[in-house]
């Protein structure tokens, strides 16, 4: 494929690392003075120079910090004020010589440690009041969360960076985390609980139940992580994606040739090379037939959006099941849907179905029975989760949102709720796809797909204005077209599909931004925007 970023586990890369660190190679110089580069360019960017610019450093015992004190000894050499944070009684000491002697301070809020003892507040005070704030406490190597000194910085500064009434969010420090950001999981990519602070607030009497922010480690939103030698997993995957900003990947000369992935994330270019492309001799069968299963006479807006999907996307052609007045409404919005049964080549199934509404769940039982019996591709939303048998298939794709798989697996024994699904989606995602054999596709802010032979996208392209009624149908009908536009090829090879699920989430989050940039978008907007935002992928200038 082109461009796909591929992220690794932690140990991927540590042993990437070794042979270079035993030859003598000077990696940290590298991270160090390519981290440098680019906090200059983000102070060049806001205030238009680096002279005079103020620069905090929080630094933990760790090799992260000694790249973070290496590169504020950079920093300092070009005429930044330097102030390093130390968390810790101990810190790198070649990056601590490195940051004196290039005239950098350091000060220290835990016992023991190198420079003058300050108090937190003061810390965390100097800390909001910089142009840039280094999060250098913890690195790969690290598991769980913040403790400590370190721990109470980085909760009180974020508390106060998050404050509205301190100016709210752009008023405080670029924050640029060094590698990853501290305290999440590098390679789950959660947010590892801190049971000091859930016992804490048990004995202050507090109900804590695991779901709220004071259940779970601290960790300071970057704008940008810079992270070296390859994405880690815990980059891409939720809900650290959402602590992480900014994406920079920084080659240090690491060989990841051997090692396996644990998750990637499409970009433009992939997508173009997945999605189906009608040839001159082409006609609607061979283009891929859909079958749609949506909509109920209380849900009729269902089964329009998701046809208008599957058409607007592509399919060659779309034949819809349903009541006669769903049909009626169905046929009045897109005249070129085939009412009634007939040959398709794969199915959509679920959007705005009442498992109540007995007709249409024989429907999708029928529909699903062929697709496992017929060996048809088949996504499966809403209603239709409710409606599945004990094993599917490769080939068949749950588009749940975090409620519906916590229900999914409490129905096939497991004591899950939708928090902990939030908390860990890829934990419970790949546990529904081994309970099933399906591929999953969990929606969210960043959508997480789980396939076979431990296959793992994470898309992050939907706007928050994306999580509205009906977007779910638009994308069930999207990824419907494109599943019967290659339903030969999925069979043939089920780790396709995990691929065109991705595939599917880039285009759905690219269309809502497309339909109305930065603002609000309805569901039937979204559809409306794909043919031009599939075009755009075709054509490479998809921004």
């Amino acid at each position: 494929m082109g461009d796909v970023i591929l992220a690794f586990a932690s140990d991927a890369v540590r042993a990437a690392e070794e042979p270079l660190l035993a030859a003598g190679a000077p990696l940290m110089d590298r991270a160090s003075f390519a981290l440098a580069v680019r906090v200059a360019a983000e102070l060049r960017a806001r205030r238009g120079r680096v002279v005079g610019a103020s620069v905090v450093v929080l630094v933990g015992a760790g090799n992260n910090g000694g790249d973070a004190l290496h590169a504020g000894a950079l920093l300092a050499r070009r005429g930044a004020g330097v102030l390093a944070v130390a968390t810790s009684d101990r810190v790198h000491p070649g990056g601590l010589a490195a940051l004196r002697a290039a005239g950098g301070r350091i000060v220290s809020v835990a016992d023991g440690g190198p420079g003058p003892r300050v108090w937190a507040g003061d810390a965390i005070a100097d800390a909001y009041a910089a142009d840039v704030v280094l999060d250098g406490l913890l690195g790969i190597g690290a598991r769980g969360a913040l403790r400590g000194p370190a721990a109470e910085v980085v909760r009180l500064l974020g508390e106060l960076m998050a404050d509205e009434s301190a100016g709210g969010r752009g008023s405080g420090p670029i924050v640029v985390a060094v590698d990853v950001p501290s305290g999440i999981g590098v390679d789950a990519g959660d947010v590892p609980r801190d049971d000091d602070a859930v016992e804490g607030r048990a004995r202050r009497g507090a109900d804590d139940r695991g779901d709220g922010p004071d259940g779970f480690g601290a960790v300071l939103p970057a704008d940008v992580t810079v992270t070296f030698g390859a994405a880690k997993a815990g980059l891409l995957l939720p809900p650290a994606a959402g602590l992480a900003g900014r994406l920079d990947v920084v080659d240090i000369g690491l060989d990841l040739t051997g090692a396996r992935p644990l998750v990637a994330r499409l970009e433009t270019d992939d997508v173009a090379g997945l999605w189906p492309v009608p040839r001159a001799s082409s006609h609607k069968y061979t283009r891929g037939v859909l079958g749609v299963v949506a909509g109920t006479p209380t849900y009729p807006g269902a089964a329009v959006l998701t046809v208008s999907a599957a058409v607007r996307a592509g399919a060659g052609m779309v034949r819809f099941l349903g009541s006669p007045g769903v049909t009626a409404t169905v046929l009045a919005a897109r005249p070129e849907v085939v009412a009634g049964d007939g040959r398709v080549q794969a199915w959509a199934l679920g959007p705005g179905v009442d498992p109540g509404d007995s007709a249409q769940a024989d429907r999708v039982r029928d529909g699903l029975a062929q697709a496992l019996a017929r060996e048809l591709p088949a996504v499966v939303d809403a209603g239709g989760l409710a409606l599945l048998p004990e094993r599917l298939a490769p080939w068949v794709v749950l588009t749940p949102h975090a409620g519906e798989l916590a229900t999914l697996l409490s129905a096939r024994g497991e004591d899950v709720d939708r928090a902990q699904v939030e908390a860990e989606p890829l934990r419970w995602a790949r546990r529904v796809h081994e309970l099933t054999h399906a591929t999953v596709l969990l929606k969210g802010a960043v959508t997480v797909v789980v396939g076979p032979q431990g296959a793992v996208y994470a898309q992050a392209e939907a706007p928050a204005w994306l999580a509205t009624a009906g977007a779910g149908d638009v994308l069930t009908g999207l990824l419907g077209a494109l599943l019967a536009g290659r339903a030969e090829d999925v069979v043939a090879d089920p780790t396709l599909v995990a691929a065109l699920a991705a595939a599917a989430a880039l285009v759905h989050g690219r269309a809502a931004d497309r339909a109305n940039p930065g603002g609000p978008v309805a569901a039937l907007a979204v559809a409306d925007a794909l043919p031009a935002t599939i075009a755009a992928v075709l054509r490479g200038d998809l921004d």
